[in-house]
């Protein structure tokens, strides 16, 4: 078997709505670039990263241009021997994360298209579903209890609320959704937004309220994550802090915090991503496979992650649900907030464009 083409194709998917995160910033749009594998034998793999300035760090143009010098190489790597290709590619994809993403993903959507297996089985096949968590935008309180409701009726019963602009309103949105529901699981997103003070002035006026705190402060001031960490009645999650696999490494050994945060858009792939999971189970931390606001390829990846690892306690996979124009057409469902995987070979999916 050999690989004959890699096809790059760049799409900018709109939001159904403008997302605000911490920091005044409003996200309408995300550019996805998709790659296609085929073989001689007549498969077609697909891969996807992202690139967004504010999501990713990245520029999309530059994603864009080694994605196709990758391209290039590939029809001249081994299409199965994973390891070996993705090093051959590294000082290329070292120079951009949704191109070490979106290989990784072709690769490994190839491997599972010979095998005849879906990747969760692949990687370990430790259960065949999860429920995610779905997000609350900020919003002002009576706003933000509006779609909670909405969500709820959808039949979502985790929901992960974004804060980290200010901190007495962000107390006041929880509270008021844990009144109008009281049976959901709620989680809380500062996105580094807190000083350690107003960190653990809201963790202890939503301890009973809250599932967990995600990176309440900023991603650079770990003695800050840590002081909070100790200090508070509720887990502490890494996010933003999460960087590498140095960084995960730093985190569970100085028991930085109590969970860490992967995303496989922002860590370059599957192999990387699986990789900080089992970083995160040799340190006896908690793993939560999160997303940006991606494609449902992306989102079929994080899950088969998920799926695989007893260690993965928390999943926030709704980042393709905000999107107008994916065009992955999934293979696995969401039934009442739950992610339940199909045994369709690979990824999972198929991308019509």
């Amino acid at each position: 078997m050999q690989i004959t083409r890699a096809e790059v194709i760049p799409i900018e998917l709109k939001l159904h709505q403008p997302l605000r995160m911490a920091g005044n910033t409003q996200i309408d749009r995300v550019t996805a670039i998709f790659v296609r594998f085929e073989t001689r034998d007549g498969w077609n793999a697909w891969g996807c990263g992202v690139a967004h300035p504010h999501l990713t760090g990245e520029d999309p143009q530059h994603a864009i241009r080694v994605c196709h010098e990758c391209a290039e190489s590939v029809p001249a790597l081994h299409p199965i021997n994973i390891e070996y290709s993705l090093a051959e590619l590294t000082p290329l994809t070292n120079k951009s994360l949704a191109a070490s993403c979106a290989f990784d993903l072709a690769f490994h959507d190839l491997l599972g298209l010979v095998a005849g297996l879906p990747l969760y089985r692949i990687f370990g096949g430790y259960r065949n579903r999860i429920q995610t968590s779905i997000t609350i935008p900020i919003a002002p309180v009576e706003e933000s209890v509006e779609i909670a409701e909405a969500y709820a009726q959808r039949g979502f019963r985790i929901l992960k609320i974004k804060g980290g602009v200010n901190p007495e309103e962000d107390v006041a949105r929880v509270k008021a959704i844990r009144r109008a529901l009281p049976a959901l699981v709620l989680r809380l997103d500062a996105d580094g937004g807190y000083d350690v003070r107003a960190a653990l002035d809201v963790a202890r006026a939503l301890k009973g309220d809250l599932e967990m705190l995600e990176q309440p402060t900023p991603a650079h001031d770990l003695d800050a994550l840590q002081q909070v960490t100790q200090h508070s009645p509720l887990p502490v999650l890494a996010d933003q802090s999460v960087t590498g696999l140095d960084s995960v490494i730093n985190l569970a050994a100085k028991h930085i915090v109590n969970g860490v945060t992967v995303k496989v858009a922002t860590c370059g792939g599957m192999r990387c991503a699986r990789a900080v999971d089992t970083i995160a189970r040799a340190g006896r931390i908690s793993t939560m496979v999160s997303c940006v606001i991606e494609p449902a390829l992306l989102i079929a990846a994080g899950l088969s992650l998920a799926l695989s690892s007893p260690n993965v306690t928390y999943g926030d996979l709704d980042g393709n649900l905000d999107l107008v124009n994916d065009p992955t057409q999934p293979g696995f469902k969401l039934e009442d907030g739950w992610l339940v995987v199909s045994d369709v070979p690979g990824l999972g999916c198929t991308v019509n464009i």
